[in-house]
């Protein structure tokens, strides 16, 4: 029985193995997909700047004059870096609280219907991109990005110990 056990733990090990092996390809395809559409995204908003202001202003969103440039750069800004993978948990983190607005702005009923009604909730537009940007922030851009790229070729930062004297 307990050889039994042994080789159920060693086959559990090396699929989860197998798995991990697989964490680093996932999050690039997922890094490049969404960060080239909230790029995209981005771009053509900041190519149809009336439109995406008289959008927010429907919306009741303040300030659209500033805000719709304001998210229109920073969907394109932040894709490129999701994309890239560079500072890829800063830009997961400001595209979070990006769609988390899309939701309150712009799909309240579905945000509201969290609890009470899933299925509107992930029916909605912001869904999947804040899935997508949640999974980057949570597990990071994985190797194959431009944050890893750097810390092999600069090393870790260095770290200067504090003394307090007195």
């Amino acid at each position: 029985m307990k050889t039994l056990f042994i080789t159920l733990q060693r086959l559990y090990e090396r699929f989860f193995e197998a798995v991990d092996f697989l964490q680093s390809p996932f999050l690039l395809v997922v890094r490049l997909y969404w960060g080239w559409q909230l790029a995209a995204n981005g771009w053509a908003k900041l190519h149809n700047l009336s439109r995406v202001i008289d959008y927010f202003s429907s919306l009741s969103v303040p300030h659209p004059g500033f805000t719709a440039p304001f998210v229109s750069s920073t969907e394109l800004v932040c894709g490129i870096l999701l994309a890239l993978g560079l500072l890829s948990r800063f830009a997961s983190l400001v595209l979070t609280i990006d769609m988390a607005n899309a939701y309150f702005f712009g799909d309240r009923p579905a945000l509201l219907s969290f609890f009470s009604d899933p299925d509107k909730f992930t029916a909605a537009t912001p869904y999947t991109t804040l899935c997508a940007v949640l999974v980057i922030l949570i597990f990071g851009p994985g190797l194959f990005c431009l944050d890893a790229l750097l810390k092999r070729v600069l090393g870790p930062p260095e770290v200067k110990e504090l003394r307090l004297t007195g």
